[in-house]
């Protein structure tokens, strides 16, 4: 969500003279997006500031004024003590607010001209209208793509600041999404990401302004699956008691959707699960796997893991084990338990001591990585579809990912930049995949272009 946040931010200043540079040291206004789901996070930024702050005062030296942003979760939920402990902080904005970052600049850059001491723009407000409703014209970059559909939660997990900081639930209408779709796919983006804080939640109109007139997630994905051009479909982060029905079928119905998905379960143990809010149990959760590999056999998941919560037993960590066991995800997300201000979850009595927090993690993570690498080593004499997104290391060679999310590494011709081919996958580590293009024929863009035209 982030990273598109920060796309959005670079659209919404290129009409007044910005553009993105990759030297700190060239910067005019240097904007940091933050996170707040980890405690390292928000700790992590006032140190970035630290440094951005002597960036600051060097270029001052020879006459250059910059301006420094903070945006997202921590500017959300953080912002009047950022600008207390930073007070070379010229803007603070929210994740809600940034389609007004040209007025905070102007406002910022009059400031500093000025020769005012600053006080700092604050603007953390949740408005009335969507920000979507007041940003440009997306640009597509690259062959895959993420798109926000979603934002916000109503689930109120008691670990999670979410809620407080990205709002209520919100779902972009579906002609919004079919409409950014498109641009995407008219740019050469093969593979589109649909992004949520509870994607799976979504309700979108099917008609702009009507009401009572909703469709949800799996209905999105078979129009999505309509756009020439888009070959991959996924979606995430999702919540298991947002798995209905039609989203379940989509797996089963449409090709473009990959056999791979992200469902966080958080923990193995229902009298956890009940502590953190999730409002599933585990046997809610076994059904959803069931019926998700009864449409599609090959599918996989990944999941989200927090170890050491608040009266997490001994026996709550095993459950958490066989679940793991069970299921065999083929990636997941695996933290401590890290108490956000402001959430029921710091206020629980029962704290998990550090140590044994560091104990469980290791004991989970190494099952996990074992998972992981058996799965790899699996696919070694396979092939699979990869999408080359990137150049790697070394000369002459390409890096996508398999359906599964798998860095896949090749020899081939940048030919294959953003395109995707068949590989047959030779060698394999915990972490990512080896193998060569087999297709006899060079499925070069043009060849790639008339198939799908014939198609």
């Amino acid at each position: 969500m982030n990273v598109y946040d920060s796309d959005r931010m670079a659209d919404v200043l290129a009409p007044i003279g910005y553009a993105a540079t990759d030297v700190p040291g060239d910067a005019d206004m240097v904007i940091v997006n933050t996170c707040h789901i980890r405690e390292q996070a928000s700790e992590k930024l006032f140190s970035e500031l630290g440094r951005f702050r002597n960036m600051k005062n060097k270029r001052a030296e020879n006459g250059d004024a910059t301006v420094i942003a903070v945006a997202g979760c921590v500017a959300q939920a953080a912002g009047a003590e950022i600008i207390k402990r930073a007070p070379y902080v010229d803007i603070v904005l929210g994740p809600q607010t940034y389609h007004r970052l040209p007025e905070m600049v102007a406002r910022a850059t009059r400031a500093q001209a000025a020769g005012g001491k600053n006080k700092g723009i604050l603007d953390i407000e949740f408005p009335e209208e969507p920000k979507f409703d007041h940003l440009p014209q997306i640009q597509a970059k690259g062959s895959s793509a993420f798109l926000s559909v979603q934002e916000g939660c109503d689930k109120f997990c008691t670990f999670c600041v979410v809620p407080y900081t990205r709002g209520a639930e919100y779902s972009r209408p579906i002609e919004d999404v079919l409409g950014e779709a498109k641009i995407f796919a008219a740019g050469g983006v093969k593979e589109i990401i649909l992004l949520g804080q509870n994607v799976n939640a979504y309700h979108g109109e099917k008609t702009k302004g009507e009401a009572g007139s909703e469709a949800g997630l799996g209905y999105l994905l078979h129009r999505l699956a309509e756009i020439d051009g888009i070959e991959r479909l996924r979606y995430l982060t999702s919540h298991p008691i947002d798995m209905d029905d039609d989203l379940i079928a989509a797996h089963g119905e449409i090709a473009e959707l990959t056999p791979f998905a992200h469902l966080p379960v958080q923990s193995g143990s229902d009298r956890i699960l009940g502590r953190m809010n999730r409002h599933h149990k585990i046997e809610d959760y076994y059904r959803i796997v069931e019926k998700l590999v009864a449409q599609r056999a090959e599918l996989k998941l990944s999941s989200d893991f927090i170890v050491g919560f608040p009266g997490e037993s001994d026996a709550d960590f095993e459950a958490t084990i066989k679940l793991i066991k069970d299921v065999k995800f083929l990636q997941a997300y695996s933290f401590k338990y890290s108490p956000r201000p402001g959430t029921p979850g710091a206020l629980m009595a029962d704290q998990v001591p550090e140590e044994v927090k560091v104990e469980r993690l290791a004991i989970l993570q190494a099952l996990l990585v074992s998972q992981q690498t058996e799965f790899n080593e699996a696919s070694i004499g396979k092939s699979m579809p990869v999408l080359f997104d990137r150049r790697g290391r070394m000369d002459g060679q390409l890096v996508g990912r398999s359906p599964y999310m798998q860095p896949v590494h090749v020899q081939a011709s940048d030919d294959f930049y953003g395109e995707i081919a068949d590989v047959k996958l030779l060698s394999a580590s915990a972490n990512s995949l080896g193998g060569e293009i087999v297709s006899d024929d060079r499925l070069t863009p043009s060849f790639k272009t008339k198939e799908r035209a014939s198609a």
